[in-house]
């Protein structure tokens, strides 16, 4: 089994980062999970892993609908299912030294018998992250994750009321601990205006509002009607209308704007507000943050 594959993954993540801090882990959030294959897959997170010296945590995830059929020509079906399958079956292909893999499933086909000596990976279990915003692919983190991805449109009521309960659900479903970290994205916008902060995070939200894969956020809040008027506005192409729909209550939940002196480190453009999108959460997925500068 080949796995000198490393780009497409990587990109500059272990050249830059994973010959730097070794106290840090590094995350790819997030890969696409069905635009390779297994074994390719499975390959180029092991080269990763041992070019950051086992620090990898493997970020996956399905992408909307739309994506799975326009981008990787699939048919959008059953994706929490797919994921239940490809995730045991890159643990298995990670200990491919162990001996032959003959797998026919419901979703991958796989027959592997190295024509050569496959030398043992750095690690067998590169801790797999699953991001899910629908309580039915929560679930399937929880059942063969080691860990969940929430959206950056996530409040605290959605985590405590649906996704806590889903990733336990899921964990109880296959024998597994329910205690399952969440790596929380946050959506922080910086500047030395408060008002021209809160906009630049206005439109982050309003633009995560157009997808209909994370209504369901929505739906707890009873924000569904502005969601649905700010697709519109943005089918449309009156992208300033798509902000404007935003309300301040809707957008205060999933962001948080601030001036440079209330932040450890100032904005890098002072006079501009600065925004950007992070994943981060409690241990062990902390340093997630360094995985999506």
């Amino acid at each position: 089994m080949g796995h000198r594959v490393l780009r497409p993954l990587g990109d500059d993540l272990a050249g830059r980062d994973g010959a730097g801090d070794r106290a840090h882990r590094l995350g790819s959030a997030i890969a696409y999970a069905f635009g390779r294959t297994p074994v390719v897959l499975a390959a180029e997170a092991r080269d990763l892993d041992e070019l950051c010296g086992g620090r990898l945590i493997l970020g996956l995830g399905t992408g909307t609908r739309r994506m799975q059929q326009d981008w990787h020509g699939l048919d959008g079906e059953h994706p929490a299912s797919r994921m239940e399958e490809l995730v045991p079956l890159l643990r298995r292909l990670w200990r491919l030294h162990e001996g032959p893999i003959e797998h026919d499933g419901r979703f991958y086909r796989l027959h592997v018998r190295p024509t050569a000596g496959v030398a043992s990976p750095l690690r067998t279990e590169i801790p797999v992250y699953m991001p899910a915003s629908n309580p039915r692919m929560i679930e399937a983190a929880g059942r063969v994750g080691d860990g969940l991805v929430g959206h950056p449109l996530f409040t605290p009521e959605y985590v405590r009321e649906v996704a806590r309960p889903a990733l336990a659900r899921g964990a109880e479903h296959t024998g597994r601990p329910t205690d399952v970290p969440i790596a929380g994205y946050l959506t922080c916008s910086v500047g030395a205006d408060r008002e021209a902060a809160r906009d630049a995070a206005r439109a982050v939200v309003a633009f995560n509002s157009t997808v209909k894969t994370y209504r369901v956020v929505h739906r707890l809040h009873g924000f569904e009607e502005h969601a649905e008027r700010i697709r519109e506005r943005w089918m449309a192409g009156d992208f300033a209308a798509r902000c404007a729909r935003c309300p301040t209550r809707c957008s205060t939940r999933s962001r948080w704007p601030a001036r440079p002196t209330r932040c450890e480190s100032a904005s890098p453009s002072a006079g501009r507000a600065s925004t950007s999108t992070r994943c981060c959460g409690r241990r062990p997925s902390a340093a997630w943050t360094r995985s999506t500068r």
